[in-house]
């Protein structure tokens, strides 16, 4: 099992050469080797005896053997699709710029997709999911919702992916939050002390979104998703997280994923990740 590698991502001056890393994220026994790429700061933490890689195109990642560059999917968040998080945030266009095709999917009650009003309806999103994925190995990314749908995916179906990034969960997915509360803001309007329900009661209110069939989703029978399914994920995970992320810390995920290394974006809370260049930078090279 390799070594969780651990990378945080700030806008920083070109001549910084002090990297931020918090020292719980930081494993045992690693030389951390500090890079500035396009007046981003990156800090990689390097094995000792590990070749060194200072160049644009390696990045922050090892550079992964030459292939035909495969299609990628990409799992959009809640009270979102496929277009809002990816197409206008400029992910379509630039892995096509890397040679690149995409899956576009909506996720049920989103998007395009038919949006059903029974909780019931939605237990079947993963198996949806698997049943679009191309037949070779596919790398593949999501956000929030979408990352936690891939994961059970990937848990599920271990072989059908090359590479898979995803960004805005971490405790959150072994947490027992009240996901009832935020269906009910969604469904029925927000407490006015109650700021994450606000701010998921304004995403499910734009344009072309069914508030009740995002509240049933909110409510869905989920698949149980702890350590033990994750370990079945064998290919290599890039977690993107934002230091102010409610999903946070990153540490149990990382910890349950047998090939796993983790990207901070620094001042980056949950919602604004998708549009966030540290999250986008570090897909594509990962994905490489």
């Amino acid at each position: 099992m390799s070594r969780p590698r651990n990378t945080t991502i700030s806008p920083a001056p070109a001549f910084t050469m002090t990297p931020f890393v918090p020292a719980a994220a930081m494993p045992p026994s690693v030389n951390s080797h500090p890079i500035v790429i396009d007046l981003v700061m990156v800090t990689e933490p390097k094995p000792a005896g590990s070749r060194q890689l200072i160049s644009p195109l390696a990045a922050v990642f090892e550079i992964a053997p030459a292939n035909v560059l495969q299609g990628a999917v990409l799992l959009h968040g809640f009270a979102s699709s496929f277009d809002r998080t990816w197409r206008n945030n400029g992910w379509v266009d630039l892995l096509a710029d890397e040679g690149r095709s995409v899956v576009p999917i909506d996720l049920l009650g989103h998007g395009d997709a038919d949006k059903p009003h029974d909780p019931d309806a939605y237990g079947a999103l993963e198996s949806e999911v698997a049943a679009r994925l191309p037949e070779a190995p596919v790398d593949a990314v999501g956000f929030s919702l979408g990352a936690r749908v891939l994961l059970g995916v990937a848990a599920d179906h271990p072989g059908r992916f090359r590479r898979i990034v995803v960004a805005g969960v971490g405790d959150n997915l072994f947490r027992n939050d009240d996901s009832g509360a935020i269906a009910r803001a969604v469904a029925e309007g927000a407490d006015e002390n109650d700021r994450i329900g606000q701010h998921f009661e304004q995403l499910a209110s734009g344009d072309g979104n069914d508030r009740l069939a995002l509240a049933a989703c909110l409510r869905r029978p989920a698949p149980k998703l702890g350590a033990d399914e994750l370990a079945a994920i064998h290919c290599p995970v890039l977690v993107v997280l934002g230091d102010r992320d409610f999903a946070g810390p990153a540490d149990p995920l990382i910890a349950a994923l047998p090939d796993a290394r983790l990207v901070t974006l620094r001042g980056v809370d949950h919602f604004a990740t998708p549009k966030a260049m540290g999250f986008l930078h570090a897909t594509l090279r990962f994905l490489a």
